[in-house]
């Protein structure tokens, strides 16, 4: 058996597809690490707001675990639902603007939960392409019928709504911000849709929470359709600097995800220090806009620098710039350069991305100062121009 495995890593191998796992020695401030004795600028994280390392999710987290302990020591049906827990999730509705929320461990497992809780064999799911994985697969799990439409081609999705039988229920579910590529969902017309023809939307907000919005909650909250979505899910893990998945809507929905999201159920409670981290990243979130701003201003400059030097980032519109290589070989090749010039920068590869489309992803933090963006920014084009990626 063990042949066979080494077999199937020597074919990955030599598709330039095999993943291995790379330590990060220390974790330092200004959006910076240690790899092997170096210290390089980190672009790959998804801290977009640096608070990871913020002194006060540290000591929010301390404090929980001083209250609480560092486990919650059973799943939250049986004997792991903590008060704090009950806290959190009011803190979580409220940011979000919905009557109810729930936490799960990690975003992974609430895609999982929601998905395959809601949904079964007599339905049918409509999935953009681009979606994360962690949503093909509670799809899988749910046994619904599958219709994925081309990355944002809402009139392929219209026309599959209106082939789908009457009396099946229909979920249509979609990235807000796509994670490989950076751009949005169009979800004002995903709205529109879903309220024509019945069906019930749920939007993943992972790489949008804490980012966009007047009050950080995501897209929903930036477009004002927080009301007409029915499913709002999102993660703790990247702007908001700690761990965990949500999901957050009608209490309905809430209360049928306690019986029935198996995720949910099965797994033991989000530890307490955990719970800490999060409530204060929300505070900070609502209290500190001038971050995402700051992000979020920095980010056009950092994509259009690198769009004028013809580089393609094809449709990004947020903190995420992808640059897009092509071939794994040079895309594998072109990260390695720019870790020698001080930046860290992982090549994203299928099943990742679609085939022919590798690229380095580009993702931003309020930790880089200007300074360190400009001259990233040289060093990427001056890169691309050396390997004859841009003009």
């Amino acid at each position: 058996m063990f042949e066979q495995l080494a077999q199937e890593l020597a074919v990955l191998e030599a598709q330039a597809l095999r993943r291995r796992l790379q330590v990060v020695e220390e974790v330092l401030s200004g959006g910076r690490v240690r790899v092997a004795g170096r210290v390089l600028l980190n672009l790959s994280a998804n801290d977009y707001l640096g608070l990871a390392q913020d002194p006060r999710l540290i000591a929010a987290a301390q404090a929980a675990a001083s209250r609480w302990g560092v486990g919650a020591g059973a799943s939250r049906l049986v004997v792991g639902h903590l008060a704090l827990h009950e806290a959190v999730e009011a803190q979580l509705a409220t940011f979000k603007g919905t009557e109810s929320a729930v936490i799960f461990s990690t975003g992974y497992m609430a895609n999982l939960g929601v998905i395959s809780a809601l949904m079964g064999p007599k339905d049918v799911i409509f999935s953009d392409k681009l979606n994360h994985a962690s949503i093909m697969d509670g799809i899988k799990l749910s046994g619904a019928t599958l219709q994925r439409f081309p990355h944002r081609d809402l009139d392929r999705l219209e026309k599959f709504l209106q082939k789908t039988p009457g009396g099946k229920k229909r979920l249509i579910v979609s990235d807000s911000v796509f994670s490989v590529d950076g751009d949005l969902a169009l979800l004002t017309d995903l709205v529109n849709l879903k309220e024509r023809y019945g069906a019930w939307l749920m939007i993943d907000e992972a790489h949008a929470t804490g980012v966009l919005g007047e009050r950080g909650a995501g897209l929903a909250q930036a477009l004002g359709l927080t009301e007409r979505v029915d499913i709002h899910m999102g993660t703790f893990s990247k702007a908001l600097g700690s761990l965990g998945g949500y999901v957050a809507g009608e209490r309905r929905l809430i209360d049928y995800l306690h019986n029935r999201a198996r995720s949910f159920i099965y797994s033991t409670a989000l530890p307490p220090p955990v719970l800490g981290a999060i409530g204060q990243a929300l505070e900070i979130v609502l209290k500190e806009p001038e971050r995402r701003a700051y992000l979020l201003q920095e980010a056009e400059g950092f994509r259009l620098g690198l769009k004028k030097a013809g580089l393609d980032t094809l449709r990004s519109e947020t903190q995420i710039v992808p640059v897009l290589v092509g071939d794994n070989g040079r895309t594998l090749d072109f990260a390695a350069r720019l870790k020698d010039q001080g930046l860290m920068a992982v090549a994203l590869r299928p099943p990742t991305v679609p085939p022919g489309k590798a690229r380095v992803r580009f993702s931003l933090s309020a930790a880089h100062s200007p300074e360190d963006l400009a001259q990233a920014r040289q060093t990427i084009i001056k890169v691309a121009r050396q390997m004859g990626l841009a003009s």
